[in-house]
Formats: structure tokens, sequence, C-alpha cells
């Protein structure tokens, strides 16, 4: 069994995409647009170049998204996303990549529990935690 973290982006889909290829590598391996859907589906003709359904694949690692059928802003709260790293580079690099237009809820830095740990909310608001341990 797989939990998968499924984001939504209220129409800013492929903007995340491409953020995430850029500060984590990430890369799409499926995306369907509204307008693939069937016509009978009933889906919003406004949302015809939208995403509906992205896998995305961090390291060994799947995330789906998604511009939902609304505008609306999501609010992210109550979970992050932690991205275990192998090297203190590799850490700040993500930390720093995820970091911009975006707000540093925590430094990277030095803990009891780790080499580098460091939080972060992205410019879509997911928070996500970097963490490189021995």
């Amino acid at each position: 069994m797989n939990i998968e973290p499924y984001l939504f982006f209220s129409g800013k889909c492929d903007e995340a995409i491409a953020f995430y290829g850029s500060a984590l590598g990430a890369t799409c391996s499926f995306l369907m647009r509204y307008k693939d859907a069937p016509p009978d589906s009933g889906c919003n003709p406004a949302m015809a170049d939208k995403v509906m359904h992205a896998e995305l694949h961090i390291g060994s690692s799947t995330v789906m998204a998604s511009d939902a059928m609304s505008e609306d802003e999501r609010k992210y709260a109550g979970f992050g996303l932690t991205v275990n790293v192998d090297s203190a580079e590799d850490a700040a690099a993500k930390f720093n990549a995820l970091a911009a237009s975006g707000r540093v809820v925590q430094p990277l830095q030095k803990t009891f529990f780790a080499e580098n740990f460091g939080m972060v909310q992205d410019r879509f608001g997911v928070l996500w935690l970097i963490l490189h341990r021995v």
C-alpha cells in the first residue's frame, strides 16, 4: 500500500508542475486536461485547458495534482510533505529553491535529530520539510 498526496492548485497546476520540476527535479508522467474528458462529463468549459489530473514523481514518491473544478484558493493546513535528502548541499539547494517566492517557517539548521532540518511554505502554500539525517 502507498499513500500518495493529492494537491489542488486552483488554476495554477501547470505553474506548480514546472516549479516542482525546477525545485525538486519532479517529472510529470501523466497529465490530463479537462478538455480531454468525454463531452458528457459535465466539466466546465472555462476549465478546458486546466489540469484535471497529473502525476508527479519526486524521487521514488508520487504526488498527484489538479486544478480541481474550483477557482477558489486552496489552503493547505495540518500537514506537510517531507523531502529526505542525502547531503547538506542537496538539503540547502532544495530548501532554497522551495523558499523562492515562499516563506521560511523554520530555517535550515542542525538539530538534535538531523544534520539539517528546515521547513518552508512554497509560493503555492504547500509546507515542505527538508530532512537530512546522517
